[in-house]
C-alpha cells in the first residue's frame, strides 16, 4: 500500500484527485494540504511514501516545500504537479529532490502509474515537458548549480556504467535502458545502484542532471553489447 499526501491550493482539484486515487487498492490517501506549511505539519504526524505537490501554492510553494520535505524525510518521494508554463520552477524542484514532474490534466490512470513508478525509485517526467526539462538542465550555469560527485568514484566507472549514465541522462526508464543495452532490468537496477554509490549521488535525478552538465550525453561510448 502506497501512502500518499495530496498538496494543492485548489480544494476541487485535491479532492477530485483524492477520490479517484482512493479507488485504487494499492493507494491510501492519508492526508491533503492546501500549502507547503500544511504539508510539513502533516508529515510530523503522519509519514507518507509519496507527495503529489502542486508547484504554485500560498504560504510556501511546492519548490521550497520539496526542499523542506527532503530534509525532514529523505525517503519520501515527491511528484510535482504543474502547468506547462512553470519553467522557472522546473530545475529547482528537481534539484531539491523531486522525483517526478507531470502536467496537471494527466489522466488518472497515468497518474496512478506515475505514483507506482516513482514509489519504486524511478524518475517520472511527463513526455510533454521532458524536452523542456533537459533543455533547461543544459542551460544551467555550472558555477551556480553544478552537481558535485566523488571524483575517485568517477575513475571507477566502467564502460557499461557510462552507457547507463548516458541513457539516464536522456530520461530513459530502467525498462528502456534494459532493451537498448541488452541487459536485464534487474541488472540495470544493480548498475544504477552501484553508480549512485560510486558517485555519492542521492538518486537518478541528480545523476541525470550531472550527466547533462558534464557533457556525457554527447560522448561516444563503445557499442559492445552485454547480455545477462
Amino acid at each position: 500500500m502506497i501512502k500518499v499526501l495530496i498538496a494543492d491550493d485548489q480544494e476541487l482539484i485535491r479532492e477530485s484527485i483524492r477520490i479517484v486515487l482512493s479507488s485504487y487498492p494499492d493507494i491510501e490517501v492519508v492526508a491533503t494540504a492546501s500549502n507547503g506549511l500544511e504539508v510539513l505539519e502533516c508529515l510530523k504526524d503522519c509519514p507518507v511514501d509519496l507527495i503529489l505537490m502542486d508547484i504554485r501554492m500560498p504560504e510556501m510553494d511546492g519548490v521550497v516545500c520539496t526542499k523542506a520535505v527532503k530534509a525532514l524525510s529523505p525517503e519520501t518521494k515527491v511528484i510535482i504537479l504543474t502547468t506547462f508554463d512553470d519553467d522557472e520552477f522546473i530545475f529547482s524542484a528537481l534539484e531539491y529532490g523531486a522525483s517526478g514532474y507531470i502536467l496537471k490534466g494527466i489522466s488518472m490512470e497515468d497518474l496512478h502509474q506515475a505514483i507506482i513508478t516513482v514509489n519504486a525509485g524511478n524518475a517520472m517526467l511527463n513526455p510533454d515537458i521532458a524536452a523542456k526539462v533537459f533543455r533547461l538542465f543544459s542551460q544551467v550555469s555550472h558555477a551556480q548549480s553544478s552537481i558535485e560527485v566523488d571524483l575517485s568514484g568517477v575513475e571507477q566507472l566502467s564502460q557499461t556504467d557510462w552507457r547507463v549514465i548516458q541513457e539516464v541522462g536522456h530520461g530513459l526508464s530502467n525498462k528502456e535502458i534494459s532493451s537498448k543495452l541488452f541487459l536485464s532490468e534487474g541488472t540495470v537496477r544493480n548498475y544504477l545502484s552501484l553508480i549512485l554509490s560510486k558517485l555519492q549521488l542521492r538518486d537518478r535525478t541528480q545523476l541525470a542532471i550531472w550527466a547533462v552538465q558534464t557533457g556525457v550525453l554527447t560522448r561516444n561510448y563503445d557499442e559492445k553489447k552485454e547480455t545477462i
